[in-house]
């Protein structure tokens, strides 16, 4: 029995292998989303939800079709529980980079810091697959000190993930006084003042901040010239996203996109590139690659 079980671990580690070096070569090459809006600018979502009330709403492959025909390069994606983001990576591992979320259920969004079980969710799902960030989870002021996001904090600095918050700055300050070598993407900028987010970006240069669920940058689809001030102080760290809190707004993918290149246009086109994907690319891709060589080293 012994020998069987060793040999069932072997050949399963083996099918890993094969299955994650396909997906290695796939990466490698240019994403077929990227081709599929007409020569469009490429796009990196770098905030979209499949959460559990969304299976049925929006069926994985109409979802995986409308990402690429929004001409999505990749997408970071999470879900309450991680069963939506393995659907999504398992039908298109070209296009989807996976988040861990701490979420079992939608109702956990106010309760997780306080609830130690969470600790046990999270630790399972890092031992069965792989990440490129642990979130988005809403975290706010010293709840950062509580000991259930000090884990998480933990976790992501073992596993070399990026921490994905929906924080104020507050929190924020606090993840980086945990860990000054932490990899922050502060999402929705934290709903903060563009003035405010210059500062944060300032102090901390490892933060980076997604623009996911505003149009005050972009009122209209013009520029908003304190946003442009921001753009243009730092352009290597501001990314866009959708935001797919409720499983209708999936739909609104291609159409976001869509409104996303239209205020871009008004941007030099270098600059207009790196918000679009080039800085999510540079900020994630390489965490996810090593994540995937750490499980093919392992097999």
């Amino acid at each position: 029995m012994a020998i069987r079980v060793a040999r069932s671990r072997r050949t399963r580690g083996l099918a890993c292998a094969s299955l994650w070096g396909a997906l290695a070569t796939s990466l490698a090459m240019e994403p077929a989303g990227a081709q599929d809006a007409g020569g469009a600018l490429p796009v990196f979502d770098a905030h979209v939800h499949y959460s559990h009330d969304a299976w049925e709403v929006a069926p994985t492959a109409e979802v995986i079709a409308l990402m690429r025909k929004a001409g999505l390069r990749r997408a970071l994606v999470s879900s309450s529980d991680d069963e939506g983001t393995q659907r999504l990576f398992t039908a298109a591992p070209d296009l989807v980079v996976p988040s861990l979320r701490p979420y079992r259920r939608r109702g956990e969004i106010s309760t997780w810091v306080r609830d130690p079980t969470i600790v046990a969710h999270l630790e399972e799902r890092l031992r069965r697959h792989r990440y490129a960030a642990i979130g988005e989870f809403h975290l706010y002021g010293a709840d950062a000190d509580l000991p259930v996001p000090r884990r998480l904090v933990q976790l992501a600095k073992q596993h070399r993930l990026i921490l994905h918050a929906h924080s104020d700055a507050d929190a924020v300050e606090r993840l980086f006084a945990q860990d000054p070598d932490a990899r922050v993407l502060w999402a929705h900028a934290g709903f903060d003042r563009p003035e405010r987010v210059r500062e944060m970006l300032r102090r901390h240069p490892r933060l980076w901040a997604d623009l996911a669920f505003r149009t005050d940058h972009a009122p209209g689809g013009q520029l908003d010239p304190a946003w442009r001030a921001a753009f243009d102080e730092f352009p290597d760290r501001f990314m866009v996203g959708t935001d797919t809190f409720t499983p209708e707004r999936l739909y609104y993918i291609p159409e976001h996109a869509s409104w996303t290149r239209g205020w871009l246009s008004g941007l030099p086109a270098s600059l207009a590139e790196k918000i679009a994907w080039r800085n999510a690319d540079a900020l994630i891709a390489p965490v996810w690659q090593a994540s995937r060589e750490r499980l093919l080293s392992e097999a």
